[in-house]
């Protein structure tokens, strides 16, 4: 069995940091204390401080300049998609928000993978809707899922929505367990999804979105019941 990584005092600094930031403790605009005096409140070393300070920069949440200091950036007006997984760890509520964003982008995608999709990608489709029905357990069949939609993406022949489809699952791959509920029973996950598949593979983008449509309420409310 692999050792599970240990975390960090880099890794426990950024998370507190990261929480006092999204709680508004330092708010967007304003210029985080000095670093000494940041250390010695946090209790930790300069070196450890801009470390993790070195994260959030990556993070789009703080802004270091030399000889001014380190100011919070306002993360909804300049922050991009990848602070969602982030955000979902601090708050699940922002799950809401991104299903919406996934009912409307999903849709979409399968009324274009109806339009655009050649042979070779319907074929791909129905192995990996096959792969559905025989995933062994509840997590597996997530997965299994989870491809199935990439291919959607994929198929649109729009790399946008292929990077927009794994923008949005990593946004919620913090509380994925707790959004299991569709994928219990292999059967009707498979079940689910084959009207989306059949009506991408029928050419009729309007029959692909309103089925696609109706596949993202229908699993959004089973996952949404799970995660309260």
């Amino acid at each position: 069995m692999e050792a599970l990584p240990r975390e960090t005092i880099v890794d426990v600094l950024e998370e507190r940091l990261r929480e006092d930031i999204l709680a508004g403790r330092h708010p967007a605009g304003s210029y985080l204390p000095p670093e000494r005096q940041l250390a010695d409140g946090y209790g930790v070393t300069r070196t450890t401080l801009k470390h993790a300070f070195g994260r959030l920069v990556q993070a789009g949440l703080l802004e270091t300049r030399h000889g001014v200091g380190t100011k919070v950036l306002d993360y909804a007006r300049l922050g991009g998609a990848d602070l969602l997984p982030m955000l979902v760890r601090h708050d699940p509520k922002w799950v809401h928000e991104i299903f919406e964003v996934r009912r409307s982008i999903g849709a979409l995608i399968a009324e274009r993978a109806a339009a655009r999709a050649t042979r070779s990608q319907h074929a791909e489709l129905r192995r990996l809707l096959e792969a559905v029905r025989e995933a062994g357990d509840a997590d597996a069949v997530q997965l299994a899922d989870i491809e199935v939609h990439r291919a959607l993406a994929r198929a649109t022949g729009n790399r946008v929505y292929a990077l927009l489809t794994n923008t949005l699952f990593k946004a919620y791959l913090p509380v994925r367990a707790a959004l299991r509920g569709p994928f219990t029973d292999a059967e009707a996950a498979h079940r689910r999804l084959l009207a989306v598949v059949d009506a991408v593979e029928s050419g009729d983008g309007r029959r692909a979105h309103a089925a696609a449509d109706a596949y993202l309420r229908d699993t959004e409310r089973i996952m949404l019941e799970g995660l309260a």
